[in-house]
């Protein structure tokens, strides 16, 4: 029986990783990806970072240490923060990410969710729109205004 719902939701053991030249990047990036875990109550069993991005993937030490995690079954899946802190484009990142699926795990980048629509906000940002742009009526923002 599996441990997690359907959808991904529930306690999966994830890694977080990271590479970055500068360790404020690299500690924005651990924060983005532990945000991403927690919203879909995954547990961080660990953050592993790399401080040079030009050394080849298979040559840095804590990507190392995250897929040896991954291949003795620690964590379940790989989270980073961007495609940039392992790959050079996305084509590169989605190959990575068939690799990872080949052992038995998952690759997800941190990314911001979409933007929630609420009732009316089209409306609203068409009314704002005009209004910036000079081309509305007063009676538009007043319920009931008799013209």
């Amino acid at each position: 029986m599996p441990k997690s719902p359907c959808g991904g939701i529930g306690h999966v053991p994830v890694a977080v990783y990271s590479c970055a030249a500068e360790s404020a990047a690299a500690r924005e990036a651990e924060r983005r990806a532990r945000h991403y875990a927690d919203a879909r109550h995954w547990h961080v069993t660990g953050a592993w970072s790399d401080d040079d991005p030009c050394v080849p993937l298979d040559a840095r030490p804590a990507w190392a240490a995250v897929t040896s995690a991954l291949s003795s079954g620690l964590v379940r899946g790989i989270i980073v923060a961007g495609i940039s802190h392992l790959a050079e484009d996305a084509g590169q990142f989605a190959a990575l990410g068939v690799l990872i699926r080949d052992r038995g795990g998952f690759l997800a980048e941190a990314t911001s969710p979409p933007a929630r629509q609420t009732p009316g906000q089209h409306e609203r940002r068409r009314i704002l729109l005009e209004a910036s742009s000079g081309w509305w009526l007063w009676k538009d923002l007043v319920p009931g205004a008799v013209s």
